[in-house]
């Protein structure tokens, strides 16, 4: 047998076609969909959004449509469908399934209204929130001059009492708003504006820490080194970096302005008395939850399966998002 050249270019070339790099987000989702928490909640968080969007369409029912005359003695106080198993003297009509409150109201009705307003509220306030405590956080983390009297500013705000400050802020700008805006505009911008100007402080000492952390690493520095300016670093190689400590406090600070707006619609410094919302929903039923729990439980039990479900999609994509715990 005759020895036969090999080609050393020839032995390095792989034998196969190469593999196309895993995602990144592929690697998240894996990790996301093992968390049964979490997909309860971002499925409980998605039915509700377009249960409170698409239900005005589907329960063509007016929710401030009430009884005249006469009819508001055998509309009001009808209980809901499910009642009737246990109860064989309430009084039960099927075009109510959860039954009307004490004026005729239609209670699903009221629901999904209430939901809206609620949701609307949340994502708004959140948003505002996010945008506020980012900035703060960046800047404090990147510029060393900003950075003591920034933290020290929310330190301050941190400090104050949340609850009767709102309370003061609604107080002093319900009018002027509704004057401007009209009663639901213009307490839905200051509901918005006062819960996103009292929530953004978690976020921005969470983006202030990774950006302290990312500013000495080696990427950074090398942008730097050929004249890449502040501005382009934050937004290329900074912002894109501190994406998941982001989305996590999106997930609470959504939670906490649900919560925040019912409290005040419960105390009945937020919407109007005739606009629905859960947390006035809550308030309206307080003084006959012992003859109709059921006003009270199904708002109340919205509320808390949001916020848990809220809170749940929290933690998914906090272990998702983050590499050093991915795969446990």
């Amino acid at each position: 047998m005759t020895d036969q050249a090999i080609d050393p270019y020839a032995a390095l070339q792989d034998k196969e076609p190469p593999k196309a790099p895993r995602s990144q987000w592929k690697d998240v989702w894996d990790q996301f969909k093992h968390h049964k928490g979490a997909l309860f909640g971002g499925g409980f968080l998605v039915f509700i959004t377009l249960a409170v969007l698409i239900g005005p369409w589907l329960w063509q029912v007016d929710p401030q449509a009430t009884p005249k005359g006469r009819e508001i003695l055998t509309m009001r106080d009808i209980r809901p469908i499910y009642v009737a198993l246990w109860d064989n003297t309430a009084k039960v009509d099927w075009a109510h399934p959860l039954g009307t409150d004490q004026i005729g109201r239609d209670f699903l009705a009221n629901l999904i209204a209430g939901g809206r307003a609620s949701m609307a509220v949340g994502w708004a306030a959140m948003v505002l929130a996010l945008l506020i405590g980012t900035a703060v956080g960046v800047v404090s983390g990147y510029f060393k001059k900003a950075d003591f009297w920034l933290m020290r500013f929310t330190d301050l705000v941190l400090s104050l009492p949340i609850l009767p400050l709102l309370l003061v802020a609604v107080t002093l700008f319900r009018q002027p708003l509704r004057a401007n805006f009209g009663p639901e505009g213009g307490m839905f911008i200051l509901i918005v504006g006062v819960i996103g100007l009292t929530s953004w402080m978690q976020t921005a000492r969470i983006v202030r820490g990774d950006i302290l952390a990312l500013k000495e690493r080696e990427f950074i520095l090398a942008a730097r080194s050929i004249g890449t300016t502040s501005g382009s670093i934050i937004m290329r190689h900074l912002l894109p970096n501190v994406i998941s400590p982001i989305m996590v406090s999106a997930t609470l600070g959504l939670a906490t302005a649900i919560i925040t707006e019912s409290a005040l619609s419960f105390l009945g410094v937020g919407f109007p008395s005739d606009f629905p919302t859960w947390g006035k929903l809550l308030a309206d039923a307080v003084q006959r939850m012992e003859q109709y729990p059921e006003r009270v439980i199904l708002p109340g039990l919205l509320i808390s399966l949001t916020v848990l479900g809220v809170n749940y999609l929290g933690d998914g994509l906090r272990d998702a998002l983050d590499p050093r715990i991915r795969g446990r």
